[in-house]
């Protein structure tokens, strides 16, 4: 079958959080932007993805638009790991990280959702797994700052059923007010986007052992100090997550090689989507690494992670971004229960569409 369309859609969608208003990427965010990829096949049939992403997304649509688009449209749609290679190889000369990525990553999860339909199972069955029907989240809460707003925050997790929360703070007092909340019991990850250079991030993974962490994540700056992460690894009692920043299977290499990471951390709608993400979930797993996705959306990027999560079993749990929605893309698919279970869609393909109401309501 082969590809006729290749549309780009962002929608914007006003949130809230147990904090004032914050956001990454140097900009305080008021809406939520996700970037959906619909892709239309001469046999009638619509696959959904999506593309990072937030703040990048102008750059990641005139990438779909200008450049993937062009060679991607009249290819035939089923052998997706064939069409993806054949892509990437003659875009690599305009990055193996970043717009150019992201947009064939959003192509790539809307393919495997149409392979889906197409076979009348969900991805996860096509790949032959798909025995596992749930998976235990986190909450991956924004960057509060002050140390009783994220006490109450991390009470309210709780509340909500999570035994799992994620921090993305930088100090100690954060993160002591964290762990006081919750008690010691409870999972505590933290995740400081690459805040410091390889000697203070010793220091402060020292100063960070007593709060018995799950894991530390992205601890050094810049994220390429393969050699910084791996003395880490050596003199810090304290394991190490990473990855959301890292192009390709192929960049995971070193990581691997170096032993410097405990847990793997691809992001499908910035690695590749669901092609690439299964080349390093096996990278991991052949370096007996555990594998923990990075994955703050709600759109089809969250919903073909849980699909990766039935097939790949060292994939321990799933990030949910720690906001509420005004309305969300799939109801409550791909939302956790009370009990901090996510279920993992069934119905063919990437379990479920977007609601093409909330896609009117709330496009930009």
């Amino acid at each position: 079958m082969k590809i006729t369309a290749i549309e780009p859609i962002v929608v914007s969608i006003p949130y809230r959080h147990d904090g004032p208003l914050t956001g990454f990427g140097g900009t305080v965010w008021s809406k939520l932007n996700y970037l959906l990829v619909k892709v239309s096949t001469d046999d009638g049939l619509i696959g959904w993805g999506e593309a990072f992403g937030y703040n990048a997304i102008p750059a990641t649509v005139a990438a779909l638009d200008k450049i993937v688009s062009p060679l991607a449209i009249g290819r035939d749609a089923n052998d997706i790991v064939q069409l993806m290679e054949d892509l990437k190889r003659p875009l690599h000369i305009f990055g193996r990280n970043g717009p150019v990525i992201y947009a064939l990553s959003g192509l790539d999860i809307a393919l495997w959702d149409l392979a889906g339909k197409r076979a009348g199972m969900p991805v996860c069955q096509l790949l032959g797994a798909g025995s596992r029907r749930s998976v235990t989240a986190y909450t991956s809460l924004m960057r509060l700052h002050e140390a009783d707003i994220i006490a109450t925050a991390c009470e309210r997790a709780l509340e909500r059923g999570f035994q799992r929360v994620k921090l993305h703070e930088v100090t100690i007092p954060a993160v002591a007010a964290a762990r006081q909340a919750l008690g010691d019991d409870v999972e505590l990850m933290l995740d400081v986007n690459c805040a410091w250079p390889a000697d203070e991030a010793l220091r402060m993974a020292h100063r960070l052992e007593p709060y018995a962490l799950k894991w530390l994540e992205e601890p050094v700056w810049p994220p390429e100090d393969v050699a910084g992460l791996a003395r880490l690894q050596r003199e810090a009692n304290i394991p190490l997550a990473a990855g959301e920043n890292v192009g390709n299977a192929w960049a995971f290499q070193p990581l691997a090689e170096s032993g410097a990471l405990d847990y793997f951390q691809p992001s499908i709608t910035k690695v590749g989507g669901i092609t690439e993400f299964r080349a390093v979930a096996e990278l991991a797993r052949r370096h007996g690494r555990a594998v923990a996705p990075h994955s703050p959306y709600f759109g089809p990027g969250l919903l073909a992670t849980l699909q990766m999560a039935a097939v790949y079993s060292h994939i321990g749990g799933i990030e949910i971004f720690g906001v509420q929605l005004e309305a969300g893309l799939f109801g409550d698919v791909g939302l956790p229960g009370p009990d901090g279970e996510v279920d993992i869609p069934q119905s063919p393909g990437l379990g479920c569409d977007p609601d093409p109401e909330i896609v009117a309501r709330y496009r930009v």
